[in-house]
């Protein structure tokens, strides 16, 4: 495709995604791409997922399971409960103030519990993604998350990240847990401006992937697995160096840095992913039930990931790498 063909494309699309092209890769005024994204409540798949909200306020009758999943029935994690759908209507930037009207924050802070001790929704539990996911989506309706925050301060591991298998004894830092943290804290950062304290964990646990190059082993130099580069819309938890790369490219803009120079063999990847047209292939994503699909099969050009891999190179090529310089 020529890029205004690849524009066109990308544009072409549901208001969730076409948005963030409007803003991150056309650059439009910003009344043109706040326009769009006013639709995300009525149309598409922001207003399907709106609409499948019971009325105790949680989705599919569950914190993070559906209400009545067993893990032994085999079926893949299911992605329909509380927790990975407002994930979603976040990430795709819902306005909040929907959720806010329907007394969400308040329902789930009533009805919903963790099915991990049954504990109550907005004071976490002892998951680490699970604790960073819920200070983005506590933030993001006026929940109280502070004692969450506090937690996975406490919870950081000696190497700088964090591992949700702490539980049972781990004492070494994942990268899947240290980036899904790490972008926790971030939204509390922007949120609230930060204290010291989390600023000084968010730069641990960048610096524990920054001096991995994002894929690589700290003992041998070796990729730490074939996932770094298996790039599937929707991420969910699933580390990948296109992940990280995004939450990267969004920590530089809030903290005002250049890209770490570090970065740059994992950029390659990102870079070698993308097809002669211009667009990044679906590399498939996580088995389990979804209320839809929203983005295309394994193997066809996807528009989600043409976006995030589109931006993320935008980002770093702004940035020569004789100037790029490592976060302070």
């Amino acid at each position: 495709m020529t890029t205004s063909d690849l524009t066109g494309w990308l544009r072409d699309s549901d208001p969730a995604l076409r948005w963030q092209v409007e803003r991150d890769l056309i650059g439009e005024p910003s009344e043109v791409w706040q326009a769009t994204r006013t639709h995300i409540a009525t149309e598409g798949f922001g207003a399907r997922l709106l609409a499948l909200q019971d009325s105790d306020g949680q989705w599919a009758g569950g914190a993070f399971f559906p209400a009545g999943f067993r893990s032994e029935q085999g079926a893949g994690q299911p992605w329909t409960a509380t927790t990975w759908t407002l994930n979603l209507l976040r990430e795709w930037g819902l306005d909040a103030g929907v959720l806010r009207e329907r007394r969400t924050a308040e329902l789930l802070g009533r009805n919903s519990r963790w099915e991990y001790d049954d504990l109550p929704y907005w004071g976490g539990e002892v998951d680490c993604c699970i604790n960073a996911w819920t200070v983005a989506n506590g933030l993001w309706l006026g929940a109280d998350v502070t004692g969450i925050v506090d937690w996975l301060l406490a919870h950081r591991l000696p190497d700088g990240g964090w591992n949700c298998d702490w539980v049972e004894g781990s004492t070494r830092s994942s990268f899947h847990s240290t980036l899904n943290v790490l972008k926790g804290l971030l939204a509390h950062d922007i949120a609230t401006g930060g204290t010291e304290a989390t600023r000084a964990a968010r730069r641990s646990g960048e610096e524990y992937l920054l001096e991995r190059g994002l894929f690589r082993r700290l003992s041998t130099g070796e990729p730490v697995a074939p996932w770094v580069n298996h790039f599937g819309y929707p991420f969910f938890w699933r580390y990948s160096v296109l992940n990280a790369a995004d939450y990267f490219r969004q920590a530089a803009r809030f903290d005002g840095t250049k890209p770490d120079p570090r970065m740059a063999e994992a950029i390659e990847m990102v870079r070698a992913a993308r097809q002669p047209d211009g667009t990044w292939l679906q590399g498939g994503r996580p088995t389990g039930q979804m209320w839809f699909e929203v983005d295309v099969p394994a193997g066809e050009p996807s528009k989600w990931l043409t976006l995030v891999g589109t931006r993320v190179l935008t980002w770093w090529n702004s940035w020569s790498p004789a100037t790029a310089a490592r976060p302070s």
